[in-house]
């Protein structure tokens, strides 16, 4: 056998090593102080993850959607961040089955853009219900590889 086949075939052997996923989830009560707390919390994980360059977007999405839940749901709030293979999902939980509908907000209106937002700053979003009521979530990209050896 020549000496690069037998490399080519044991190469071929070893399983590439994928960075571990992520994940961090926090319950939060219904209270407006979960708001400042949850951008808190995401910004914070973010940065110990090493994928904190879109933080403030991600911060900000995660207000939205946690402030939704606030407003239009009832009973405890979880929110959950998971990292995998270069794409960054952020979800809020919350007991009201009921899916968001995104709405033309007025001039002067002084609510009713936070789905606006998540439509314009994120890869995607949607809602999915579940057997408590309902999970409503968005993605981004991320652009920066956090290394193994973080927490």
């Amino acid at each position: 056998m020549r000496r690069f086949t037998a490399f080519a075939l044991c190469a071929a052997a070893v399983p590439l090593s994928r960075p571990r996923p992520r994940r961090a989830s926090w319950s939060l009560l219904p209270i407006p102080a979960s708001v400042p707390k949850a951008r808190r919390l995401i910004g914070g994980r973010l940065a110990q993850w090493g994928i904190d360059g879109q933080s403030e977007i991600v911060r900000l999405l995660a207000s939205e959607l946690v402030t939704n839940a606030l407003r239009h749901a009832w009973g405890p709030i979880q929110l959950t961040v998971f990292y995998r293979d270069g794409r960054l999902r952020c979800e809020v939980g919350d007991a009201n089955p009921a899916l968001p509908q995104m709405r033309e907000a007025h001039e002067d209106d002084e609510g009713g853009r936070g789905l606006q937002l998540l439509d314009l700053l994120s890869g995607q979003w949607g809602s999915d219900r579940t057997p408590g009521g309902k999970v409503s979530w968005f993605e981004l990209p991320s652009h920066t590889h956090p290394d193994d050896t973080a927490a």
